[in-house]
C-alpha cells in the first residue's frame, strides 16, 4: 500500500510567480518623526489591514512573500498588509529605497505613503510629549528634525502619496486617511482641501486655487458666524460673478489630467482651495467641487483643514 501524500502547507512553500499570485495590497508608511505614522497605523488596523510597526527595511521583501503565501490559504484570498518604517532603523533611507527597488523588480510594487509636517509643527509635537528626536543626539530638537528631513528628501519626492499633517489633529488625520485606504479603489483618490491662507498653504497640495477674488461673506453680519457648509453662505458665494465659471473650469481641468494620472499610476491627488480664513468662500467652493468631480475618474472627498479653527 502506498503511503498517503503529505499535506502541503502553503506557508512553507515558495511563493508563486507574482503575476499569478492572489491579490495582496502592500503599503509602506513612512515620513517625518512626529508627523503621525502611529495614528495612520491605528487607522489602518481599524480598517482591517495587517500592520507591522518599526519593521527593518531588509525584511520588507520577506513580509510581502509571507503575505502572498498566506493569501493562498482557503478563505484568505485578499491580504492588505502595511509596514511602518522610520529612522529608528539605522541606514534607513538607503536600505528602504533598496528594498522598494527589489519589490518593484519582482513585480510587487508597493504604495509608499509619506507623512510630512512643518518644522514648527514637529517641534510643537515633540515638546508636548517631552521626548527627544531620534536623530537629535546631543544637539537641539530642531537639529534632529533637519537631519531627518535631509535624510528623507529623495524618498519624499518619490512617494506614491504625500500627506501634510501640519494643520491636522488626530481626528482630522483619521478622516483623511480612512477614505484613502478603506477599500481597494481603482480610481484616483482626489482630496479637495479648503484652507485659510493665513494658516499657510497645505504642503501636499498638487493644485492651489485662490478664492479671494470673490467677496468675503465675513463682512456680511448675518453670515459671519456661519460657514461655507451652510446654505446662506453657499448661495451668497455662488451669486457672485465668476464663482460658477470657476467650478466649471476647474472641473474641465481635472477631467483633462485624469487620463494622464491613470497612465502614470497616480493614486492620490490634492486640490487645495484657499480663502483668507478657510471658513466661508473656500469651503463653499470646495463642497461644490467635491460634488462635481465625483465620478468615473475620481473618488472624491472633501477635507476641511481649517474649519472651526478661529
Amino acid at each position: 500500500m502506498s503511503e498517503p501524500a503529505a499535506e502541503v502547507d502553503p506557508m512553507t512553500q515558495p511563493s508563486a510567480d507574482p503575476d499569478t499570485d492572489l491579490d495582496v495590497e502592500f503599503l509602506i508608511v513612512t515620513g517625518m518623526s512626529g508627523a503621525g505614522r502611529s495614528t495612520v497605523g491605528h487607522v489602518l488596523e481599524d480598517l482591517g489591514w495587517f500592520v507591522v510597526d518599526n519593521l527593518p527595511p531588509p525584511l520588507l521583501v520577506d513580509l510581502v512573500d509571507l503575505a502572498h503565501r498566506v493569501s493562498r490559504r482557503p478563505g484568505r484570498r485578499h491580504r492588505r498588509v502595511a509596514a511602518i518604517v522610520d529612522v529608528r532603523a539605522r541606514e534607513f533611507s538607503d536600505s528602504l529605497s533598496g528594498a522598494i527597488d527589489r519589490l518593484r523588480q519582482s513585480g510587487r510594487t508597493p504604495t509608499v505613503i509619506f507623512l510630512d509636517a512643518t518644522d514648527e509643527a514637529l517641534v510643537r509635537r515633540f515638546e508636548s510629549v517631552r521626548r527627544p528626536h531620534p536623530l537629535q543626539g546631543q544637539g537641539r530638537l530642531l537639529d534632529g528634525i533637519q537631519a531627518e528631513r535631509k535624510l528623507l528628501g529623495e524618498l519624499r519626492s518619490s512617494a506614491s502619496v504625500l500627506i501634510d499633517t501640519s494643520g491636522l489633529n488626530v481626528h482630522q488625520l483619521t478622516r483623511k486617511i480612512t477614505p484613502l485606504f478603506s477599500q481597494i479603489e481603482q480610481r484616483t483618490r482626489l482630496a479637495v482641501v479648503p484652507f485659510g491662507f493665513k494658516y499657510g498653504v497645505p504642503l501636499d497640495a498638487d493644485f492651489v486655487f485662490d478664492m479671494r477674488f470673490l467677496p468675503n461673506p465675513f463682512w456680511v453680519p448675518e453670515l459671519r458666524s456661519l460657514t461655507g457648509t451652510d446654505a446662506p453662505v453657499s448661495e451668497f458665494v455662488f451669486s457672485e460673478p465668476g464663482a460658477e465659471e470657476f467650478v466649471d473650469r476647474v472641473a474641465a481641468l481635472m477631467e483633462t489630467v485624469a487620463a494622464g494620472y491613470e497612465r502614470e499610476g497616480r493614486r492620490y491627488v490634492t486640490l487645495a482651495v484657499g480663502c483668507t480664513g478657510g471658513k466661508h468662500r473656500s469651503v463653499a467652493v470646495a463642497e461644490a467641487l467635491g460634488r462635481r468631480l465625483e465620478g468615473d475618474a475620481f473618488a472624491t472627498f472633501v477635507v476641511h483643514r481649517d474649519l472651526g479653527r478661529e
